[in-house]
């Protein structure tokens, strides 16, 4: 998986969860990376998706 924002490669624990967050717009879920998550706040994110 990629972030949905700096298309970053996301990695996966060994049950398949990713080590980022789903932010949800629009009733679609995106994925994001920690390191987008630290620089941008929640709004920032929402609109950059």
């Amino acid at each position: 998986m990629n972030c949905a924002i700096c298309k970053a490669k996301i990695e996966q624990t060994f049950l398949n969860k990713i080590l980022g967050t789903y932010v949800k717009k629009d009733s679609k879920r995106h994925v994001v990376c920690f390191a987008c998550q630290k620089k941008l706040s929640y709004e920032e994110l929402v609109a950059k998706l």
